[in-house]
């Protein structure tokens, strides 16, 4: 099909002005200024007049739970949510059932998602004290990465010895993405409250069980580590205004946010409890201000939404009892939308955070730029639009979002995933699946 998309403001590599993109299956076949239009016929044709495009999203952390934790979310849902979003492209976490700790369980995952995922996927392998022998097995040009977890409770998938980290950061051939938190700095932390405030301590009280010494010294850590051996490093999830000072000198060493750490701090946690409890935790408002100065001063490089769905029902309670992540793919570009209105930064720098950066930094082929000869993701959304959030537009299995009820200015109107239409006017294309994506 050869689609037309005219009168759009698009948004690419810097700059934005008002052009056709001219699409020919998968594939973005030209891009025209103002005032010009190919003479060809098209199949469709989208007026774009008063929307921006945007190269499609790729969302670098999310766990869609399947295999195995499919009472929370499923490869299908998951990207129904993130079709929704204008997000095009998700790298998925390691830690479902069985792990994505060996050759087959990653063979599998490709397989399930060649079925279910309505949007490009790929997967990080996970990386645990025992395999790093199958790094060299890993085909750099079908994942990511490597994804380690320096503070966790996931089965075996702690790694947090140091003979095993030097292991894996010497070994590991391709881009080391890290979880950093101290488990023992939490373990102590966790002891303490329990002590002072019984067996579940208020939510409130997660950012200094989680603390941000915890994360500091973890971070600091997996740096020393990855200067020493070389190591291409993404640190996932920066949390705090202490680690930003560890980036931004080193092209090599480089840092996630997440968008739930950009948009809330611990004042929240009296509005939305435990719906905001993640790990690493929401800090303070100083923290969460810090990071968003980091998003136009280079220290972050990449934004992300560490996506991680739960049952309402495994939300409930305080720091011990309730589980720790929120759904957050479906609404994580609206609301770096709503950061650019309020001047946090502009619309070519999300543009860069969101879509070029993933692409450049893991080595995507062909996608994260409005380019010809580049696959055709793009997501069309329109400023000034209002509407809110409510129970019946959850994409997400889990039925919930901490941003229900919020009024959003932003609207996606269209995504198109390769060529094809897969989410317009709040709809998703069920019927259609993306491709896996290559790298390098």
């Amino acid at each position: 099909m050869r689609i037309l998309i005219e009168n759009a403001l698009v948004v690419n590599e810097g700059q934005t002005s008002e052009a056709a993109i001219a699409i020919g299956g998968e594939y973005i076949e030209g891009i025209y200024s103002c005032g010009t239009r190919p003479g060809a016929s098209f199949d469709m044709t989208i007026d774009a007049a008063g929307c921006y495009v945007l190269p499609g999203v790729i969302d670098d952390h999310v766990h869609f739970r399947e295999p195995g934790l499919t009472d929370k979310a499923d490869m299908e849902s998951e990207s129904r949510a993130a079709a929704a979003g204008g997000v095009t492209t998700i790298f998925d976490m390691p830690n479902t059932v069985p792990q994505t700790t060996t050759l087959q369980a990653l063979d599998d995952k490709f397989a399930l998602a060649a079925r279910e995922c309505h949007v490009n996927h790929s997967f990080f392998f996970g990386a645990t004290n025992a395999n790093v022998a199958l790094f060299d097995r890993l085909d750099a040009h079908r994942i990511p990465g490597i994804k380690l977890f320096m503070g966790s409770s996931t089965g075996n998938m702690l790694v947090d010895k140091r003979d095993a980290l030097e292991r894996i950061f010497g070994s590991a051939g391709m881009p080391v993405m890290v979880h950093c938190e101290d488990t023992s700095i939490i373990n102590r932390n966790m002891q303490a409250a329990r002590a002072a405030y019984g067996d579940d301590p208020d939510v409130a009280l997660h950012p200094s069980i989680r603390s941000a010494e915890a994360c500091f010294e973890s971070t600091r850590l997996a740096v020393e580590l990855a200067r020493k051996h070389g190591t291409q490093l993404h640190v996932a999830h920066l949390s705090t205004e202490r680690e930003l000072s560890l980036f931004g000198t080193d092209p090599n060493i480089t840092a996630e946010a997440v968008v739930g750490h950009l948009y809330f701090s611990e004042d929240d946690y009296a509005k939305y409890g435990s719906l905001i409890k993640v790990n690493p935790a929401i800090k303070s408002a100083a923290d969460r201000d810090a990071l968003r100065r980091a998003l136009t001063d280079g220290r972050i490089t990449v934004v992300g939404t560490d996506h991680a769905p739960h049952l309402l029902s495994q939300k409930q309670g305080g720091c011990m009892r309730a589980a720790s992540g929120m759904p957050m793919v479906q609404f994580s570009l609206p609301t770096m939308l709503e950061l650019v209105d309020s001047g946090v930064l502009t619309i070519e720098r999300l543009v860069e955070l969101m879509c070029h950066n993933p692409a450049t930094l893991f080595g995507v082929r062909e996608r994260g730029f409005v380019r010809p000869g580049y696959k055709a993701d793009l997501v069309v959304v329109r400023p000034g639009s209002p509407w809110t959030v409510t129970d019946d537009i959850i994409e997400s299995k889990c039925g919930w979002s901490p941003m229900a009820g919020h009024e959003y200015q932003w609207r996606v109107e269209c995504t198109l995933c390769n060529g094809h239409p897969v989410y317009s006017h709040g709809r998703v294309d069920t019927g259609y699946v993306g491709q896996a994506v290559a790298f390098r």
